[in-house]
């Protein structure tokens, strides 16, 4: 049944009945199942290639298949592949064979398509693209984190040089249990304009709802394949720097295997030659994609942009959001080469330079010793000091290794909307709701000073959402939303909320269920009783505060910016 939910969902073309994507099933351990799910056929049939060093497709036909028309096989296959594999005991499993062969598939198609696996340990079975265990999670944090951020070989990468040549993008769904190597076998995902879904410790009974809803959004959304996006400019500016995930083999085209409505790049821009205020500057961005009903097409974004002479000008245009987000980037590109230390000190600088040449080009001298910040940026040290202590940038020994990746990874491809919540998370006081109305109440500021109580909180940044309690919640409130009498007696195991006929209930719900819709992932809900354990964990993405790790609270981090453009202007 989810999997014919799933089916239903795929992407069709504006006004389109059906769907023209089809779709084909592999399953693998240490050697590769491909089935047979032809519509005429009475059972789905296997076909098994145990030489795992020599990839090839054994079936053309009946293979990738209309869903519609292959329901009844496809029903009985999924019914079957739990019995069939119940007694596998195998613990060497593979992962770069089983990629090879979904896209020696799409080649035997003359198509392009996306992979979705689902992976639970690291690929250690003697096969192409064996992985060692190399789980140092000691070494985030220090000078030598890059050693395991980096893949560990260049098997993962030159197979998605690969797939982006065969229009074949990789979606991994990880479900693992243990060290899986993410650095190194994300970097297929990173080349291929995929994305990474993790679910550690993977329990049907809670993070099956997540699963599923993910898979839905990730099958259904608006996708283009086989594309290839240039960036032009009119003369005295031209692209320099790249990021996202794609595959560059020039210095102009993204390669992008598949991209979709969620997935933003960041490029760099530089001024190298001379610019007037009558001719400003255009920028076109060109993409030649294959829909999904398989028609080629290019799409042409144009942006035409002024030009000043004034700074003044400048900083009153700034659009903080997208700098915040192109920092981000820029900084985990950077991480992969350098020590962390010299990456955030250069964000520190760069966002102490930014605010010094303000302060000297634009603010009048009578301000002499205040802190003057424009204010298109006020808010730019507040953003700068999330960053430096986001996970992505400063996840330490605290975290495992692979969590590090996935965030990296997450960053990587996020869009402003996204990075902005993921930086400075969104916490909505839930105590005083209005049952009456739709909207999401207004967010407060994400400090442990503002949580009261008496008072119950949503706190969201996109990958996370944990509701909080405090010990005083009124009986009233927990009674209706809870059904229990006590904020003592809520059970903080629960990933939902129970399923009461109150109008507080139906509200809590909806709204939970609002703020999910905004995001692409599905975030699974976390309760968090005020003074239990767990609470260290929230308090983690209370950013204004001061870090479990010791990292500085906005205040402080505010007075050190004030210090350092004080020390440059001088």
């Amino acid at each position: 049944a989810q999997m014919k939910d799933i089916l239903c969902n795929l992407p069709r073309e504006p006004g389109a009945d059906k769907s023209c994507v089809r779709v084909g099933f592999v399953t693998y351990n240490n050697s590769v199942h491909f089935y047979n799910v032809k519509a005429c056929l009475a059972q789905p049939q296997m076909m098994v290639v145990g030489d795992t060093n020599e990839m090839f497709m054994p079936l053309l036909d009946g293979f990738l298949v209309d869903p519609q028309e292959s329901e009844a096989v496809i029903d009985s296959l999924m019914q079957q592949i739990p019995q069939m594999f119940a007694e596998t005991r195998e613990t060497d499993i593979i992962l770069g064979p089983v990629i090879q062969a979904g896209m020696e598939a799409l080649k035997a198609a003359e198509c392009s398509g996306k992979l979705l696996i689902f992976h639970t340990s690291l690929p250690t079975a003697e096969a192409p693209g064996k992985l060692k265990n190399r789980d140092d999670r000691k070494l985030l944090a220090t000078e030598k984190e890059k050693t395991i951020l980096n893949p560990q070989n260049n098997f993962y990468n030159n197979l998605g040089q690969d797939c982006v040549a065969a229009g074949c993008s990789v979606d991994l769904f990880v479900l693992n249990n243990s060290f899986i190597d993410l650095a190194t076998v994300g970097q297929i995902c990173r080349l291929t304009g995929g994305e990474v879904f993790k679910y550690t410790y993977f329990q049907a009974s809670i993070d099956g709802e997540r699963l599923i809803a993910d898979i839905k959004y990730n099958v259904g959304r608006p996708v283009v394949f086989d594309a290839i996006m240039r960036v032009r400019t009119s003369t005295g500016v031209r692209p320099t720097d790249f990021f996202g995930h794609f595959f560059m083999s020039n210095t102009t085209d993204m390669e992008l295997a598949s991209i979709d409505c969620d997935k933003a790049v960041a490029l760099e821009i530089k001024h190298d030659d001379k610019l007037t205020e009558e001719e400003g500057v255009f920028v076109q961005v060109a993409l030649l994609h294959t829909s999904c009903s398989g028609q080629r097409r290019i799409r042409l974004l144009n942006l035409s942009l002024k030009t000043c002479s004034q700074m003044a000008d400048l900083y009153r245009a700034c659009e903080l959001d997208t700098i915040v987000n192109f920092f981000a980037k820029q900084s985990l590109y950077r991480l992969r080469e350098n020590p962390p230390k010299q990456v955030k000190d250069s964000l520190v600088n760069r966002c102490a330079m930014m605010l010094a040449c303000y302060r000297k080009n634009c603010a009048s001298p009578s301000s002499a010793g205040q802190l003057i910040l424009p204010e298109c940026m006020k808010l730019l040290p507040l953003y700068i000091s999330c960053l430096l202590k986001s996970d992505a940038v400063s996840g330490g020994s605290d975290m495992t290794i692979d969590d590090r990746a996935f965030v990296m990874y997450a960053v990587n491809i996020m869009d402003i909307p996204n990075s902005v919540v993921y930086f400075y998370p969104r916490l909505i006081p839930l105590h005083d709701i209005d049952v009456d109305s739709s909207d999401i109440p207004l967010p407060i500021r994400c400090s442990a000073e503002k949580l009261r109580d008496d008072g119950i909180y949503l706190l969201d940044n996109g990958i996370h959402m944990f509701l909080w309690f405090g010990a005083g919640l009124a009986p009233d409130w927990v009674q209706a939303v809870f059904g229990v009498p006590t904020s003592a007696q809520i059970n903080t195991d629960d990933t939902k909320l129970p399923d009461l006929d109150t109008p507080l209930s139906q509200r809590i719900r909806e709204l939970i269920a609002l703020i999910r819709l905004e995001r692409h992932r599905f975030m699974r809900l976390t309760l968090v009783r005020q003074r239990d354990k767990m609470e260290m964990l929230m308090k983690h993405f209370l950013v204004e505060d001061r870090g479990t790790d010791g990292t500085a609270s906005y205040v402080d981090f505010l007075c050190h910016m004030h210090k350092e453009i004080r020390s440059i202007l001088s």
